[in-house]
């Protein structure tokens, strides 16, 4: 990730670990969601521990702890609670390339359990097992934007939604202009040997015995030698395919000296 994109990931996390629930459930799901064994050490999330501590609600702790909590008997703010907590205590969000990932890491038969729950809060997930640990797996930028909202990511998923819709646009407005370039080289090579045909056949004095629409569109070519076919075929009020055809005879009969046209 690019440093830009580090500090949003960043800022993200601290958004979420500054949720302060009012509720004593929320408080208990969301400390429930933080407990299991194989948390990463991070200093965010172990000041948001220690704030629910001093809170004085009761939960289990130690390994194992979320097996606690009663996903199907919970209300939906309880369960954004839990998984919030797991997110903070378990998860890593990657905005590497303008591509979306979540991740979430878990015992390995704790995996396919938090797939469904978060398929129950509308984010679709997979997960499989690396070096014996469940991964979990979302991707999509706007599902996963939707999931962080939802558990509390507050203005800092807007900075995410705003970053991606101008890397978005960045791309689009690229596409574009190399098209344009593209489309552009081509008109100039072959508005170039149109030119350049246009004098061959002037010099060997064929142009003059070509029909009149054929010298009309040669002598429209080169006094404006930038226009497009569309450009020629409006000044001269004919069909722009009479103009390309016009031009392609013109070529055929620079390249074959010996040919004749009807």
């Amino acid at each position: 990730m690019t440093a830009a994109d580090r500090a949003i990931a960043s800022a993200l996390r601290a958004a979420l670990a500054a949720v302060d629930p009012t509720r004593a459930c929320d408080r208990d799901a969301e400390r429930l969601g933080l407990q299991a064994a194989g948390r990463r050490w991070n200093a965010v999330v172990e000041r948001l521990e220690v704030r629910l501590e001093r809170r004085g609600d009761r939960a289990p702790s130690g390994a194992g702890a979320n097996l606690a909590f009663d996903w199907d008997g919970s209300p939906d703010h309880c369960r954004l609670a839990w998984l919030r907590g797991r997110f903070l205590g378990h998860g890593s969000l990657s905005l590497a390339n303008g591509r979306t990932h979540l991740e979430i890491v878990v015992e390995p038969d704790e995996a396919p359990v938090l797939v469904a729950r978060l398929a129950a809060v509308g984010l679709p997930s997979s997960w499989r097992i690396r070096r014996g640990r469940g991964v979990v797996t979302a991707k999509g930028s706007e599902a996963v934007a939707l999931f962080l909202r939802r558990i509390g990511g507050g203005p800092s998923v807007l900075e995410l939604e705003a970053r991606q819709v101008s890397r978005t646009l960045r791309g689009e407005l690229n596409r574009i202009l190399n098209a344009e370039s593209a489309n552009l080289g081509r008109s100039v090579a072959a508005a170039g040997r149109q030119l350049a045909a246009i004098d061959t056949l002037e010099a060997e004095g064929r142009l003059a015995g070509e029909p009149a629409w054929v010298r009309t569109v040669a002598a429209a070519r080169r006094e404006t030698p930038e226009a497009t076919l569309s450009d020629l075929a409006g000044r001269l009020a004919l069909h722009r395919s009479a103009v390309q055809r016009a031009l392609e005879r013109i070529e055929r009969l620079a390249l074959h000296a010996d040919e004749r046209l009807p």
